[in-house]
């Protein structure tokens, strides 16, 4: 009893020291030129232009073309999803693509919601806004931005969107939607410049938002979509009202969660750790250490040297199918690894998983999606975001199969208004198109509480 209070002392103590030396930071960024060449003479063009995916015949020739040139490789036997995405059922998935996948309907349900284009720092970066029909008497739409990641695009948001812009109890906020894509990713452009990371796309975010009229306003993220709404409340916590997630990778450790690394187990209470908390950590080497490297060789690469694999990707659509549904597999259920569908279609259905592969092909952005890790780690794990605490109000869903688990007590070492946690039911990474209810339930807690809270 004497050490667990002794060793609550000591941590309290710190985290009260590192708080008050931190609580005064904001990140600050310069704008940036992302165009190709200089910058032109003059005032930034403002514009904002209605888009439309579409289509050609000779864009679906092109496909079925490099389709059918593809080389099988045979699996090894018994190998499931344990060496990447297996052969024989790849085989099954272009088939169907080939075969029975219907672009033209999809991009009909990708039109379905109000696209735009607009100039910022040079790119054209693509949204989309998505306005409710009705809201309530005496009410507004609430803002939210919601940013996507990798290899992700804003069709994750799809299922989402109406459960937030139409809800069914009366009960529920109305939300006014902004789903941009990433610079590089999608139908936006991709900077012609090296540098470009997440506290740049975040800056790029805060001055659509501003364009489009939003002085405050809640954010969404997952995967990188995390680190850029976590750097847009670090540039800017002002204008970010809340911010909600549902991926948080300690940044920078510090010695409360290595204390909790080595001590958890032993005196869980001690850090708040939960069974769940316990079983997802322990032991650290199989699940922090050796699950992670299974998992990470691809962040490797693309960290490294993207252009290289990515254009080989670039050019099959095979390949870039298999390199990007891997991905939906894996980080759905690591489990899945032992399946010979990968559990692909348990989760999701080949229609909506090849829409999100056909905006990465149509686009050509697999390379310039994929640098946004070399931009990111490139400059080293030691950037000002890493150090600087976050003050804005967050939600944190915490999915049962995400790539990394995040305690409670290791997401308020940087959220430090941490005003929702909640241990969600199921799901894994992609979780806001596998499990959009769950999703939506989440933010309207969240969304509630700060509301109320403000009042």
């Amino acid at each position: 009893m004497f050490i667990e209070v002794l060793l609550g002392l000591v941590i309290g103590g710190l985290i009260f020291f590192l708080v008050q030396r931190s609580r005064n930071q904001v990140l600050k960024i310069e704008d940036g030129w992302w165009g190709a060449g200089a910058p032109p003479d003059g005032e930034e063009d403002v514009t904002i232009r209605p888009f439309r995916v579409t289509t050609s015949d000779e864009e679906l020739k092109d496909l079925y073309s490099r389709i059918d040139q593809t080389r099988p490789v045979a699996s090894l036997e018994d190998s499931q999803f344990n060496y990447g995405f297996n052969s024989h059922y790849l085989l099954k998935v272009v088939s169907y693509w080939r075969n029975d996948f219907d672009w033209g309907r999809q991009i009909d349900k990708l039109n379905q919601y109000p696209h735009f284009k607009t100039k910022i720092e040079g790119i054209d970066i693509h949204y989309l806004h998505v306005k409710p029909k009705k809201v309530p008497d005496g009410t507004t739409a609430i803002p939210l931005i919601m940013v996507h990641g990798w290899p992700g695009s804003f069709y994750e948001f799809y299922g989402l969107i109406p459960l937030l812009t139409e809800p069914s109890d009366p009960d529920d906020l109305v939300f006014e939607v902004v789903c941009p894509s990433i610079p590089g990713y999608g139908f936006s452009e991709a900077p012609h410049k090296k540098g470009f990371d997440s506290v740049c796309a975040a800056n790029i975010f805060h001055k659509l938002m501003k364009r489009l009229g939003f002085q405050q306003f809640y954010a969404h993220g997952g995967d990188w979509g995390w680190l850029v709404t976590t750097n847009m409340a670090q540039l800017d916590p002002k204008s970010v009202k809340g911010l909600h997630v549902n991926f948080a990778p300690p940044s920078k450790p510090g010695l409360p969660m290595t204390l909790s690394i080595l001590l958890g187990r032993r005196f869980p209470k001690l850090f708040g750790f939960t069974d769940v908390d316990i079983q997802r950590l322990y032991p650290c080497m199989e699940k922090l250490v050796v699950e992670s490297i299974k998992e990470s060789g691809y962040m490797h690469i693309q960290a490294t040297k993207p252009d290289t694999v990515g254009r080989g990707l670039n050019d099959s659509p095979v390949g870039l199918a298999a390199y990007i549904l891997e991905k939906f597999s894996t980080w759905t259920d690591r489990d899945f690894r032992n399946l010979e569908d990968g559990g692909l279609t348990r989760k999701f259905s080949l229609d909506d998983l090849l829409t999100n592969v056909m905006i990465y092909w149509v686009s050509g952005c697999i390379i310039s999606s994929m640098r946004f890790y070399k931009e990111n780690f490139g400059k080293g794990l030691d950037q000002p975001h890493s150090k600087i605490p976050v003050y804005v109000p967050t939600g944190f869903a915490c999915f049962p199969n995400e790539l990394m688990h995040t305690p409670k007590l290791w997401v308020t070492q940087k959220y430090r208004k941490l005003a929702t946690y909640t241990p969600m039911v199921r799901g894994g990474h992609f979780a806001a198109m596998e499990e959009p209810q769950l999703m939506a339930e989440d933010i309207q807690k969240f969304t509630k509480t700060v509301e109320k809270k403000k009042q």
